[in-house]
């Protein structure tokens, strides 16, 4: 990504405590945002319309400012792996919100880093899995399975929606992989916006095959207004925040980020949206996020025991 002028730089680390809020913010609100938004609006419309703000208001930002968006092989590159993201991610998620809780979405996309881990060992040729990470695996996907047990049994369509979100899981982490591959230096909202354009059309196709009506007179306020929040903040400055953070923060902390949101949503959800969460779900999720802190930090704490153990000798 590229690097601000010389005179934003002595002031963009003070927004990084700020951009990491208002992503933790964001990506708790977010599932929930999706449930509301598609519970009177058809998903693929819902989430067409989210993109259509996102792409019209970052487009304006780069027409009035002096921010450039590339336009040739590479970068074109770069937003077709975004697009996979974004369009397999989004467009699975919004269909699987009519079969899940917002904070069981939430929690099983904290489950990216960890297929992130597993698709790097092939495409990036990164080391294997520590034993310490594969034990977080193992813990992680024990806990996935209590999860979905607990889910499967509030209802028989419950499966649909699972398929759906760790598919999507799939597809977001892929492109998170893939999207390493490309050396390009560019500006997080350039990024954002290429990604949106190539994006944006694929969603207007998913809402010609599965929808392409408009039934405007049956549209709740709630809807709308969950897909403008989206569009603003779900879409554009929720992404510009996380490229943002990723420029300033290693990756370690900003890891935390699929630690924290899980719990948000799941407390948000029941709070406002009056979802279930069974002792059951809570131990799955209990485990599930255990993993997730093992991958992220285990080795690193092993290893600074095992320094203070040799410096005791």
């Amino acid at each position: 990504m590229s690097s601000p002028t010389q005179a934003d730089a002595a002031q963009l680390p003070r927004l990084v405590p700020v951009s990491f809020l208002a992503v933790v913010l964001i990506w708790s609100t977010t599932p929930l945002g999706i449930v509301w938004s598609s519970e009177t609006v058809h998903p693929t419309m819902a989430v067409l319309s989210r993109m259509v703000i996102a792409l019209i208001i970052g487009s304006l930002i780069i027409l009035f400012s002096s921010i450039r968006l590339p336009w040739h092989r590479t970068a074109f590159k770069l937003y077709a792996y975004s697009a996979i993201g974004i369009v397999g991610g989004m467009l699975l998620s919004y269909f699987a919100a009519r079969y899940l809780a917002s904070g069981t979405m939430s929690l099983l996309f904290g489950l990216s880093p960890l297929v992130s881990g597993l698709l790097a060992q092939r495409l990036l040729n990164e080391p294997k899995f520590s034993p310490m990470r594969i034990m977080a695996l193992i813990l992680a996907f024990c806990g996935l399975g209590v999860v979905c047990s607990a889910k499967l049994a509030l209802g028989s369509d419950t499966w649909i929606g699972l398929v759906l979100i760790l598919f999507a899981v799939f597809l977001f982490s892929l492109s998170g992989v893939l999207i390493k591959t490309v050396d390009l230096a560019i500006h997080p909202i350039a990024s954002t916006v290429g990604a949106l354009l190539f994006s944006t059309p694929l969603f207007a196709l998913a809402w010609l095959i599965f929808d392409a009506s408009l039934p405007v007179d049956t549209w709740s306020t709630r809807s709308i207004a969950a897909i403008f929040y989206l569009g603003i903040f779900g879409s554009l400055i929720g992404f510009i925040g996380y490229f943002y953070i990723l420029q300033h923060l290693n990756a370690s902390t900003v890891a935390l980020v699929t630690l924290i949101t899980p719990v948000f949503a799941m407390a948000l959800g029941a709070m406002v949206n009056h979802e279930q969460i069974s002792q059951t779900l809570m131990i799955g999720a209990g485990l599930v996020l255990a993993g997730l802190g093992l991958f992220q930090w285990g080795d690193t704490l092993l290893a600074r025991r095992r320094a203070r153990v040799s410096s005791q000798l």
